[in-house]
């Protein structure tokens, strides 16, 4: 019988191959998931910071006929606009001197007093201490500016409209310097961030060795020396950490320095980026938000930097370890006091104000008159024509429900995300691909929110290709928030692959199990607790976030955390305090909903990977 020829076996050998190749991606797709996860991250997020740097020197529609140029030409009319022309001073010298200032102030006045309380609830005897260490970190679960709301409420003057504040209702017009600029927003920051001290310092003095200090104090070593020549040197992978941290926090921050600052045209770098985006000058908005994007950049890195540096400063040895408590004294009743005003000063107040105001006609007058529903549950608003109660308000609805479904998705995307890069990473060690999957996914915690936003409308805004123009759609948030929030997701989904051995599922794989079977009956399972941690933790953020949503949201797709700035700008302050509790309420239920199922417990410390 004749064999056939070697052209004639070409096409079934080809099949054979194309069988082959398909029957190895259903049970060994690493190497095409791989190749999916990084071009998705490489295009949603290099290229839209790649992007915004090119428009820094590329004119675009709405500058051509500013600077005389065809759209699409390059320039540095928008360089030389920010950095040295006649308005350079006011458009981005003073703004960014003012913002290093406030954030140098703010980390000052954090660390301190985050480290001090820290030191009470762990190395001393200070009664309930456990409910101190819970309460300390409501503070960094509560909206940045939620105190900047609370101030308004309490310190505002005439010179912004509406209803008097509670310091006017009690006969005492603050003035300019108290209501409004540094001083209210230095206060502001510097109670929503000293938890970063609190909970760094908190974990670095778990780890510290009391038998060091007992050896130190047997040699005669005064208290003071122990904690200048022991203690101090340490910690300090906690205070840079905590320093840079804290102070890049404040780079990025939008809603506070707007809420407080706007009034009296007290403009920081985020506002001023803001203020350019509105005035419609993208190519000015691309340079400062490059200049926010460096230098965020630059102290994370720097902060990395130090963390590797610093390793070699080990307080957790082999051979056992001791955590003495020091005793009080006469100076309990001091520390106690002192704790618990930090607890009223940077959480009651706070609440107390906005619940209060949700619930007055005007504020500070405390007569059974003056109090109402009417802001939760009322039809019609007497003091507010055309506005309803929050629950019956149909701009506040529509924003809770684009705030759902924005951060929902967005949660779930981030999370499923994480979980397959975690996957990658762990699956494919020392390899190229595992390298850049691991940078990539942290590069957007590197960014401030609000340059963010700018790199990705300035990408996203045009069609490009097959994929069309998102501004104004809900698509772009989502996108953008997913994106925003990945290191979050990817840090703990690298963490729980590395913890997961091989075994389970090459077992699956000798059993003949596709990757699919693998993955949804083996993998996702054993790291549920990881994916929900991955998912829980985004839909929190993406609930409270305003920096990255005010240059991103439209009159379509307005969120509660954009519609509360709107009602501050009209005067509907009790709507606005309103739709902050609300977005509180819903915080603390998703983060007590997180800590039930995953046996974590924020106040316990706080990890970066």
């Amino acid at each position: 019988m004749n064999q056939p020829s070697s052209k004639d076996r070409t096409p079934i050998l080809r099949i054979e191959r194309f069988q082959n190749w398909l029957r190895f991606i259903r049970y060994e797709p690493i190497a095409l998931v791989a190749a999916i996860v990084t071009v998705l991250l490489t295009y949603l997020v290099l290229a839209p910071v790649g992007s915004m740097l090119v428009d820094t020197v590329r004119v675009q529609i709405r500058d051509s006929a500013t600077t005389g140029l065809e759209v699409g030409s390059y320039t540095t009319y928008f360089l030389h606009r920010v950095f040295v022309s006649r308005v350079s001073d006011r458009l981005f010298w003073t703004p960014l001197a003012r913002t290093l200032i406030i954030a140098s102030v703010v980390t000052l006045a954090a660390l301190p007093f985050g480290a001090f309380l820290a030191w009470l609830t762990v190395r001393t005897d200070l009664p309930g201490k456990k409910i101190l260490s819970s309460a300390m970190v409501i503070p960094y679960m509560l909206p940045s500016w939620t105190f900047a709301v609370a101030w308004l409420n309490i310190m505002k003057n005439r010179r912004l409209g509406g209803l008097p504040s509670i310091a006017e209702s009690f006969g005492f017009s603050p003035p300019d310097w108290l209501a409004y600029g540094a001083f209210p927003i230095i206060v502001c920051q510097a109670l929503h961030l000293f938890p970063f001290a609190y909970l760094l310092f908190g974990n670095a003095l778990r780890s510290v060795d009391s038998q060091m200090e007992d050896s130190a104090r047997i040699l005669g070593a005064q208290k003071g020396v122990i904690a200048r020549r022991i203690i101090l040197p340490l910690l300090k992978p906690a205070l840079l950490s905590a320093f840079l941290l804290t102070f890049s926090r404040v780079l990025g921050s939008f809603g506070t320095p707007y809420i407080l600052g706007s009034p009296v045209r007290y403009l920081l770098l985020p506002t001023a980026l803001y203020s350019s985006f509105q005035v419609g000058t993208p190519g000015v908005s691309a340079v400062i938000a490059s200049v926010t994007i460096l230098l965020g950049m630059s102290l994370i890195a720097l902060d990395m930097y130090f963390v590797r540096e610093y390793r070699r400063f080990v307080t957790v040895g082999g051979k056992g370890s001791m955590s003495r408590l020091s005793a009080l004294g006469k100076w309990k009743w001091p520390a106690i006091i002192f704790a618990g005003l930090a607890f009223i000063i940077t959480t009651i107040i706070p609440l107390v104000t906005i619940i209060l105001t949700s619930i007055m006609y005007r504020p500070g007058v405390f007569s059974l008159s003056n109090f109402t529903l009417d802001f939760w549950f009322g039809r019609y608003i007497s003091i507010m024509p055309g506005q309803q109660g929050l629950f019956l308000n149909q701009s506040i609805i529509a924003a809770a429900w684009n705030s759902f479904r924005i951060a929902g998705a967005a949660a779930v995307i981030c999370g499923i995300t994480g979980l397959f890069v975690g996957y990658v990473v762990v699956k494919m060690p020392n390899s190229k691909t595992s390298a850049f999957l691991r940078q990539v996914s942290f590069l957007p915690y590197l960014v401030p929110s609000i340059g963010f936003a700018a790199a990705c409308l300035s990408f996203f805004a045009v069609r490009r290709g097959p994929v069309p123009s998102l501004y104004g759609t809900l698509t772009l948030l989502i996108i953008v928030m997913s994106i925003k929030y990945l290191p979050f997701a990817s840090r703990s989904g690298i963490s729980a692959m590395m913890q997961m051995g091989n075994e389970p599922e090459e077992a699956a794989r000798v059993a003949g199990a596709s990757w699919g079977k693998r993955m949804s009956r083996i993998v996702i399972p054993i790291q549920k607790h990881a994916l929900i941690t991955a998912i829980m933790l985004p839909f929190i953020s993406g609930m409270k976030e305003q920096s990255l949503v005010i240059m991103l949201a439209t009159p379509g797709t307005e969120v509660m955390t954009t519609q509360i700035l709107r009602f501050i700008e009209y005067g509907f302050s009790q709507l606005a305090n309103a739709t902050v509790l609300a977005i509180v309420v819903i915080i603390f239920f998703v983060t007590f909903l997180m800590e039930r199922i995953t046996g974590s417990n924020l106040a316990s410390g706080f990890s970066r990977s």
